[in-house]
């Protein structure tokens, strides 16, 4: 650079003379072979101490042109001093013109070179072998943004945006022409498009729901950038464009968190998960500690996972946290573990939730979901405990399967703790969130599509027309909480999850969100296949979160309900639990599981309220 700009003041220095003398071979004196030399030692240490040599020509900004200008003014002005001084010594006149040429001439010659260098690196001569051509949906202020962000960036070419405003089709926005989403499947023909990157704060949030709606049939990679208020200092980052997640196509409405319903039950106080390090056990110790708690205990019975998510938490800033490595059903250590620290508010997450594995291994799932929670139940009673939240499941509902009756058995545990609670005059709250599925948690049938999905299929599901309720993890969190701080004591909270989905049809769409087809009878060729294996023990077509849904009654918080409550005091549950603990240490199976589930059967009327005094 220090080379060719030595050159280009020469070149302008010599055209100066030559405008100003209008002849192509000025004459050549010593004065003016003195006066080319000394012009670009003059202006070199000028730029250089301006930095003109220290920015990358690849991501010059337009703001430089000021540098520039200004570098070559002082250096003009140096050089005209010297001028100045070599006629006051009597060595021959300059024109009075040459030097504002030489301004001229200079500038534009520095410049145009440097910005010349940044088109060339940047947009080459066109489409490379090794770039993807892509669309950006989408064509405001902040789409031009991620097209300027990722030109000469990565493996990305952008062909052009896609709008659904026809006042802009047929413009260019930014050097890039707007077409109309009417036209995306020629258009994908067309140019050979592999991507679309959906710039959602281009995008109206009435309209992100039929735009995904309409790219995830086209057969290509659908991608998404977060709104830009969601990056630092409002810029876009190319390395935040990711994949749509499914749960985008869910429909779901957001309500944000009540933060006053969080401060209240967290804040300040002496929090305990059990099942630290599972899926909603983590994702509840990440909220909690944001929250500011007197100290966090993490109760987990797996080593890994127990230090897989203290040292997350320890990574994300210096949190009180005590780990305590544990299984629910070991009385000493629950009680040592809630004495010892003073535990103010308990959330049960620990349980085995994989409907197939737990109905293969019915002993264990009934001493870890019902005993392991009566006996945490128990000890947080004795303990004058003041909330306890039990994280159960849909599967409750009606359950045909161990894993849901052994929930449904948790929930009347934890309700008869809120009886003898209220019995004894204690403040102390008991109660249960009943939702479904959780997008990617442990066991999820998300994961396992993905991980089929990336082998090339088949996608295997049990029942097309299965339908499951879904919720995002850090949603399903937040509203755990906020439903705890609503408690009064003996309630199951219900999480609204939408409508539910059916599995073929998020099998379906999970393929296309990867950039497949789908192989059935219209496209037998090419494409993942969906494959049909059957239910598996215990699994029902759909499930419920309501015995009676018109019994549900709303909170303050539209996402949570207040089911009403069995009143079951009618029923021995001492007794039962004696007679199936019995069976367990006989390791009687068959009469384990008839326990089980003789007294859910017969509790199954509707719920009514338990009276609170």
């Amino acid at each position: 650079m220090i080379i060719f700009d030595i050159m280009a003041l020469m070149f302008a220095l010599w055209a100066s003379y030559a405008i100003r003398l209008s002849i192509w071979t000025p004459a050549i004196t010593s004065e003016r072979l003195l006066l080319a030399a000394l012009a670009p030692v003059v202006a070199i240490p000028v730029f250089i101490r301006l930095g003109l040599y220290r920015s990358v020509i690849r991501y010059l900004p337009e703001a430089a042109i000021w540098t520039i200008i200004k570098a070559m003014l002082i250096a003009t002005m140096s050089w005209v001093i010297i001028i100045f001084l070599m006629e006051m010594a009597g060595q021959g006149i300059v024109p009075r013109s040459v030097p504002f040429l030489y301004f001229i001439l200079g500038t534009l010659l520095i410049g145009g070179m440097r910005f010349a260098a940044k088109w060339v690196l940047v947009s080459g001569t066109g489409l490379r072998r090794d770039e993807e051509p892509i669309f950006i949906y989408g064509a405001g202020p902040a789409a031009a943004q991620l097209a300027r962000a990722l030109k000469g960036h990565g493996n990305r070419y952008v062909m052009g945006l896609i709008d659904d405003d026809p006042a802009n089709h047929g413009r260019d926005l930014g050097g890039y022409r707007v077409f109309s989403s009417n036209d995306l499947s020629s258009l994908i023909d067309r140019y050979g498009i592999k991507e679309i990157v959906l710039s959602m704060s281009s995008i109206p949030v009435t309209r992100r729901q039929a735009v995904l709606s309409r790219v995830t049939g086209l057969g290509i990679k659908i991608r998404s950038l977060p709104d830009i208020s969601d990056l630092v200092d409002g810029r876009y980052i190319v390395s935040q464009i990711r994949e749509i997640e499914i749960d985008e196509l869910l429909g779901r409405s957001f309500v944000p968190a009540d933060n006053e319903l969080l401060d209240q039950a967290l804040t300040g106080k002496t929090v305990m998960v059990t099942g630290a390090g599972g899926s909603i056990g983590s994702e509840l110790c990440r909220l909690i500690v944001r929250r500011k708690p007197k100290k966090l205990i993490l109760f987990e019975a797996s080593e890994y996972s127990l230090y897989r998510i203290e040292q997350e938490l320890l990574a994300a800033g210096d949190y009180p946290i005590v780990p305590v490595l544990g299984s629910v059903t070991d009385p000493k250590t629950v009680e040592r573990a809630i004495r010892t620290h003073g535990v103010q508010v308990l959330y049960h997450a620990a349980a085995h939730k994989h409907v197939p594995l737990v109905e293969a291994n019915v002993l264990e799932g009934i001493r870890n979901n019902v005993f392991g929670t009566l006996t945490v139940a128990t000890i947080a009673l004795e303990q004058k405990i003041e909330s306890f939240v039990l994280i159960s499941s849909d599967k409750a509902v009606r359950p045909t399967n161990v894993m849901g009756a052994t929930k449904r058995w948790a929930e009347l545990i934890v309700r008869q703790m809120a009886i003898e609670a209220h019995s004894k005059s204690e403040k102390q709250v008991f109660c249960a969130v009943r939702f479904g599925n959780v997008i990617g948690s442990n066991g999820s049938v998300v994961p396992l599509f993905k991980q089929q999905i990336a082998k090339g299929g088949p996608v295997t599901v049990t029942d097309p027309d299965m339908t499951r309720y879904f919720m995002a993890i850090p949603e399903a969190a937040e509203l755990i909480v906020q439903a705890g701080a609503l408690s009064v004591g003996g309630d199951v909270f219900l999480l609204d999850m939408g409508e539910p989905v059916r599995i073929g049809d998020l099998a379906e769409n999970m393929i296309r969100l990867a950039g497949f087809h789908v192989r059935d009878s219209k496209n037998p060729d090419n494409g993942i296949a969906i494959e049909v294996i059957g239910k598996r023990p215990g699994e029902k077509l759909f499930e419920e979160l309501f015995y009676d849904r018109n019994n549900a009654r709303p909170t303050r918080h539209p996402k949570i309900m207040r089911a009403d409550s069995t009143g079951i005091a009618r029923y021995d549950i001492a007794a039962w639990l004696q007679d199936i603990e019995q069976a367990i240490l006989a390791g009687d199976e068959v009469q384990a599981k008839k326990l089980l589930f003789a007294l859910i059967t017969a509790e199954d009327p509707p719920e009514q309220a338990i009276a609170h005094g």
